[in-house]
């Protein structure tokens, strides 16, 4: 098994597969059963799903859309989107999903987590922070749900959601997802260094060799969107996944 996790990571819109550029400017790629099928025969060992929505519309989770990924899925699956409830977990649980991820919930109730930790375990619990840099150059806390930054440091944060005793904790970086500019390493080595528990990060990866620099700066797992979806200069919509002989090269 590879020391680090490569894990696409897709974004739900209804039932369509979006994706978008620093949290903006979404685009149809298509599908979303059609790119589990597609990752099941590439032998991918993990899936991520966000709905970007559902947190802003304070909405249920499109229960039979996840039913249907579960079921397709042939590796375990995380998803993420407007979980509120220990109820929400339980049920997704039950459907098939392995990992819940959690993150605006995480920003206004932080006893949240713990219940959800004590009645389902670490491993099951992942949460998510999104971070932004603001206009001095430092990394803060961003509310997706607000569309704007908080005043929460990002290093303060982890450790928070570390005490509150999450399994992993999944960094997504606002200013460079979407845009093939690389990690930001610095930030992945502070985060890394600052908790114990296995970090995911997120935001940027152009080329394979990125995922590389980023386990190296100290990343569990490295989720990707753009890179595994788009080909080309064009961009044209081709999903897609390393071979394992192309991962052990690289990791």
């Amino acid at each position: 098994m590879l020391k680090t996790r490569v894990i696409p990571c897709l974004l739900l819109r209804d039932e369509g597969l979006v994706k978008t550029q620093k949290f903006k400017d979404s685009k149809y790629v298509g599908d979303s059963i059609n790119a589990v099928k597609i990752f099941n025969k590439k032998e991918v060992d993990e899936l991520i799903f966000i709905d970007i929505d559902v947190s802003k519309n304070n909405g249920e989770p499109n229960w039979e859309i996840i039913k249907d990924l579960a079921s397709e899925c042939f590796m375990p699956l995380a998803y993420g989107g407007g979980i509120k409830s220990l109820e929400q977990i339980e049920y997704l649980l039950k459907i098939g999903v392995e990992k819940v991820v959690i993150n605006h919930k995480t920003l206004e109730d932080p006893d949240f987590i713990r219940k959800a930790v004590q009645y389902f375990g670490s491993s099951t619990i992942v949460c998510a922070v999104d971070i932004k840099k603001n206009f001095w150059g430092k990394y803060l806390v961003y509310d997706h749900v607000k569309g704007k930054l908080t005043d929460i440091a990002v290093i303060d944060y982890v450790k928070a959601i570390e005490e509150m005793g999450a399994g992993e904790i999944f960094v997504n970086n606002v200013d460079r997802e979407g845009t093939y500019s690389g990690f930001d390493l610095d930030i992945i080595k502070s985060v890394t260094s600052a908790v114990n528990i296995p970090v995911i990060v997120c935001g940027g990866a152009s080329k394979l060799s990125d995922i590389s620099l980023a386990a190296n700066a100290g990343a569990s797992a490295v989720a990707v969107g753009s890179l595994f979806i788009f080909q080309g200069p064009h961009r044209a919509v081709l999903i897609s996944y390393p071979t394992q002989k192309e991962l052990k090269e690289i990791i």
